[in-house]
């Protein structure tokens, strides 16, 4: 017999096989030998009460043989000479995805990335971290697997209706990915891990039949009758495809203006804007898990290796607009994620184990077209970048949060130093409008310089960030010694820019396929229709299976 059961235990419980076994009898009133084995099918931690618990969820194998769990494999074709080819622009999870899906329907996808493979990309970015030199095309955003396979590997998505979740998770599995995901209610891979995983992708698709091209930056699509022709790189090279699929992230600002002057129709997408802050992880842990950091942890609950290091999720209403946290990195460090010279981004991973000493997480404001526009219109003559001035008939620009975007990015760039250090406050002094004398140890390996960052944050942000983190202290405190969220240990960097894309590329509800072109298909974070590794992957998915149905009617 099988059955599957739930039980809330002590995490000293929860990691001893043993002891889950001795409360699964008890539970369902069998002797303790009768039970032949069991596996996790779900865990999460509830840390709502003072004394933290283990949630599971179990599938137990009753007086039958004992079955590991099977572990969904997706079978794929050789398309070598398939009949049909699809090229697809951009190697992040919604390319290598949806390259993947072809595959399975018997369609040979051609990828085409502006970057390099991930041992490549490793050596750019660390002369990134080093010498704060970016390299347009291989970076923390564009090369081989996208802006998540140096940036966290998080896989929590909320994005239940647009695929199989399961699936996703399972066929990273497939490729090297530790079945521990399946189960767990917030998974995460790793930075230290997925680059493998992705290499393992990259080595199937071309295996099977597929292509993947590297240092393939697209520089121009050869339109007519309403159909792309052929589809340029800056190399010189032109292909030609049955479709093709646009999958190039939320940071490919090239192609949008190449969209743009094609006057292939694009418009503003709301997106948000902030700064990152981080905190010592000990400090997260003991508000998070309720114990005194102070003196040793409290029996069955943290330490041993018994829980994670703790996160949280905050958000809160300023003004009519949202201010929450953004891709939070329990154990992680910040990252330098600029796309080019001049401009300064940040961002946050965290290694498999998130056994680093700091917690951060960007804290980001919502940002809509007519903040973008009141922005603009009050820069001050002196400060304004003659490029990014809108005048009236400019205000509904497509680009228009794009120049914002980039202009903030510049201005914390200058603030900063150059060499990407980041312009940083402690948490009370950015508060008090008060330039730190001293700055806290910090992760963020190019280093931080003690600024105002009211010169570089747009006030509707800064006031909103303010508000926000006096707030989310009184919600996050300690139990033991009144510590909390606010204090001054926290330290707040500038700037976090690149939550999402702000560009949509439009597409036909039914058809998928842009709203003018009718074999380009929008996809992913860069079109708009996705956040994350694991939603980005599933609309490559979707994608893929409707250009299938289109090409092998």
């Amino acid at each position: 017999m099988q059955q599957d059961i739930s039980l809330r235990l002590l995490p000293v419980e929860a990691s001893n096989d043993a002891v889950i076994k001795r409360h699964i009898a008890r539970s369902l009133s069998v002797k303790e030998e009768h039970i032949t084995g069991f596996y996790r099918l779900k865990e999460s931690i509830d840390a709502r009460s003072k004394q933290v618990r283990v949630s599971l969820t179990l599938k137990v194998f009753i007086n039958e043989p004992f079955a590991h769990r099977q572990v969904q494999k997706i079978l794929l074709n050789d398309v070598s000479h398939a009949k049909h080819n699809v090229i697809i622009i951009g190697a992040g999870p919604a390319g290598i995805f949806a390259a993947l899906k072809l595959i399975e329907q018997g369609i040979k996808p051609v990828i085409l990335e502006r970057g390099k493979d991930v041992r490549a990309r490793r050596r750019d970015l660390a002369v990134l971290n080093k010498e704060g030199i970016v390299n347009p095309e291989s970076n923390y955003c564009f090369g081989e697997g996208g802006a998540g396979t140096y940036s966290d590997g998080k896989l929590y998505t909320r994005s239940t209706k647009r695929g199989d979740i399961s699936r996703i998770l399972n066929i990273f599995v497939q490729f090297g990915a530790d079945e521990k995901i399946l189960c767990e209610s917030h998974p995460h891979i790793g930075t230290n891990k997925l680059p493998g995983i992705i290499t393992a992708m990259r080595n199937q698709i071309r295996d099977c039949g597929g292509e993947v091209l590297f240092e393939k930056k697209v520089s121009d699509f050869v339109v007519q009758n309403s159909a792309i022709q052929s589809v340029k790189t800056s190399d010189g090279s032109s292909f030609k495809a049955d479709a093709i699929i646009l999958a190039t992230g939320h940071s490919a600002r090239d192609i949008f203006e190449l969209l743009h002057h094609k006057k292939i129709f694009i418009e503003a997408k709301p997106f948000a804007l902030g700064v990152r802050v981080e905190h010592p992880q000990t400090l997260i842990d003991s508000i998070q898990y309720h114990y005194n950091a102070n003196t040793p942890p409290l029996p069955g609950e943290i330490g041993r290796g018994l829980l994670p290091p703790a996160s949280y999720s905050l958000i809160e209403h300023i003004n009519n607009k949202a201010m929450f946290s953004f891709c939070m990195c329990p154990g992680g460090i910040i990252a330098p994620a600029a796309t080019n010279p001049g401009e300064l981004v940040v961002n946050g991973w965290s290694p498999s184990k998130r056994n680093n000493p700091f917690a951060n997480s960007g804290m980001v404001v919502q940002v809509e077209v007519k903040d973008a526009i009141s922005y603009f219109q009050n820069l001050k003559p002196e400060i304004r970048n003659p490029n990014h001035h809108i005048s009236e008939h400019q205000t509904c620009d497509a680009l228009l949060l794009m120049h914002f975007q980039k202009e903030v990015e510049q201005r914390a760039y200058k603030l900063g130093g150059g060499n990407l250090a980041a312009p940083a406050q402690r948490m009370v002094d950015f508060c008090n409008n008060k330039i730190s004398s001293t700055l806290p140890e910090c992760s963020y390996l190019p280093g931080v310089h003690s600024a105002d960052l009211r010169k570089v944050l747009p006030a509707f942000v800064y006031t909103a960030l303010q508000k926000s983190f006096k707030t989310f202290g009184d919600k996050m405190t300690t139990r033991y010694d009144s510590r909390s969220y606010f204090t001054n240990d926290a330290i707040v960097v500038a700037t976090e820019s690149r939550t999402s894309s702000p560009v949509r590329i439009p597409r036909n509800e039914k058809t998928l396929h842009h709203v003018q072109i009718k074999n380009l298909y929008p996809c992913g974070e860069g079109a708009g229709y996705a956040g994350g590794i694991v939603s980005a992957a599933m609309d490559g998915e979707k994608i893929a299976a409707t250009i299938a149905v289109l090409l092998q009617p």
